[in-house]
C-alpha cells in the first residue's frame, strides 16, 4: 500500500489494532523505526508521515513526523455514464478505473439493462478505498445512478455517446462526459433519444463488451 486510510490521521500518535495491525505488521512485516504513511478522508489532500515506535503482540504505536500536502490525482477529468451491467462486473474494473483516475461515474438504468441489478455503493465505496491505498490516489471516484437516459442527457447536455458509428475517437481534450451502453447496446428509442448527441467508436473492428469499452475509453482520454 501506498498510505492508509485513519481516522485519526494528524494526530502525533496513533495506535494500529486489529485487522490493519495483521496487515502491516504480520503479512507487510514492517517493523521499528519502518515508516508508514497515512491519510484522513476529512482531509485527504495531507500525506501524514509516521515512524512505528512500539510493537506489542496485538497492536503497535506510531509516532507523526510530518505531515504535507500532497494531491495525485489524474490532469483532467472525466465522467462516465454508464448503463447497467453485472454487478461482477462493475466491481471487476472499478479498481482500474480508480487507478485511471476516472473523476465521476453514473449508473443508468438503460432499456436493455437488466432490472434486477442493484448496486450496493457502500461495498464499491470500500472497493474504491482499497484501490486508492494500493495507487496512491486521493481523488475517490464519486458514484451517482440516474433513472433513465433522458434523465441523464438532460442532465449532461455536452455528453459525447460511445457507440458503432463512422467517426473514431480522434480528440481526447474534447470528452468530458462519455456515455456508455450496456450489453446489447443501446435500443432504438434510446438512439433517437441520443440522435444529437456527438457519436464516436474506437479505431477497432472488434465488438467490445461494456466493460471493455468503458476501460479503453478512460484509458485514452486520461492517459
Amino acid at each position: 500500500m501506498i498510505y492508509i486510510f485513519n481516522e485519526d490521521a494528524g494526530d502525533e500518535s496513533l495506535i494500529l489494532k486489529g485487522e490493519l495491525f495483521k496487515y502491516l505488521i504480520k503479512v507487510r512485516r514492517h517493523t521499528l523505526n519502518d515508516e508508514i504513511f497515512c491519510r484522513n478522508q476529512k482531509n485527504i489532500k495531507i500525506l501524514h508521515k509516521y515512524n512505528i515506535v512500539h510493537i506489542e503482540p496485538k497492536k503497535a504505536i506510531l509516532k507523526l513526523l510530518s505531515s504535507k500536502l500532497l494531491e495525485v490525482k489524474a490532469k483532467k477529468d472525466l465522467h462516465i455514464g454508464w448503463c447497467k451491467i453485472e454487478v461482477k462486473n462493475i466491481e471487476k474494473i472499478l479498481r482500474s478505473l480508480s487507478e485511471i483516475g476516472v473523476h465521476k461515474i453514473t449508473f443508468i438504468d438503460c432499456e436493455r439493462s437488466q432490472r434486477n441489478i442493484k448496486l450496493d455503493f457502500k461495498r464499491l465505496d470500500r472497493i474504491l478505498e482499497t484501490s486508492m491505498q494500493q495507487s496512491g490516489s486521493t481523488q475517490k471516484i464519486i458514484l451517482d445512478k440516474s433513472k433513465n437516459l433522458e434523465e441523464f442527457v438532460k442532465l449532461n447536455p455536452d455528453v459525447k455517446v460511445f457507440d458503432f458509428t463512422k467517426k473514431v475517437f480522434d480528440n481526447a481534450d474534447d470528452i468530458k462526459t462519455v456515455l456508455i451502453g450496456c450489453e446489447g447496446g443501446f435500443s432504438s428509442k434510446e438512439k433517437e433519444l441520443l440522435s444529437s448527441c456527438e457519436v464516436f467508436r474506437l479505431d477497432t473492428p472488434m465488438v467490445l463488451r461494456s466493460e471493455s469499452a468503458v476501460m479503453a475509453v478512460a484509458f485514452k482520454v486520461l492517459l
